[in-house]
């Protein structure tokens, strides 16, 4: 649900003609979502992440969300007092943060990757919030819960796309390996050269 809303957001800038945060969210959006692939890559294909702390790439649902949550918050509530965008904020942020958390739960990531991500997306969140703060001409802040609406209804029965295979492709495909690099090669080294021959 986080990219579909992370898309309303660029659509709800350009509605309010603000092209300067609109060529921002997409600079720090899609800079964000890059560092994830990257990090992911590396560790997929070279093996490149810390094993102390069990990293191995920044959690994507993590990073989105904690960029994407405070942003929509903040927005939506930009035309009211201060103390409503900074309750706004807040929640995109608790939410976030519970959202990193469930990663840990449910073991699709480790403390750290969740924790990293979570910490790269609402840096994401803040540098835009800052320049939307000096951005004067902003309008239409209600067009963003109307775009999200549908959103929200639709999102949880859309298929998501298979990011994860494509990322395992790409990263087999430039490093040449024929198997992933995985965590349990970080306990288990002979895996690693078994697989290597």
């Amino acid at each position: 649900m986080t990219g579909p809303i992370g898309v309303a957001i660029v659509v709800w800038l350009l509605a309010g003609k603000s092209w300067r945060l609109t060529a921002i969210w997409a600079l720090l959006f899609g800079t964000g979502m890059a560092l994830v692939v990257i990090t992911k890559m590396a560790f997929i294909g070279w093996g490149v992440g810390v094993a102390s702390v069990e990293f191995a790439g920044f959690s994507g649902h993590a990073m989105r969300a904690a960029a994407v949550f405070p942003v929509a918050g903040y927005l939506v509530t930009r035309s009211s007092p201060v103390w409503a965008r900074q309750l706004g904020t807040l929640a995109g942020v608790l939410l976030a943060v519970l959202i990193a958390i469930s990663r840990v739960y449910v073991q699709a990531h480790s403390t750290s990757e969740s924790v990293t991500g979570c910490l790269l997306g609402l840096l994401v969140a803040a540098v835009f919030i800052w320049y939307a703060s000096t951005e004067h001409h902003m309008a239409l802040s209600r067009v963003l819960v109307v775009l999200c609406i549908p959103v929200l209804l639709v999102a949880p029965t859309v298929e998501p796309i298979p990011a994860e295979q494509w990322i395992t492709q790409a990263a087999l495909y430039l490093s040449g390996r024929d198997q992933p690099f995985t965590r349990q090669m970080w306990h288990n080294p002979q895996q690693q050269l078994t697989q290597q021959h």
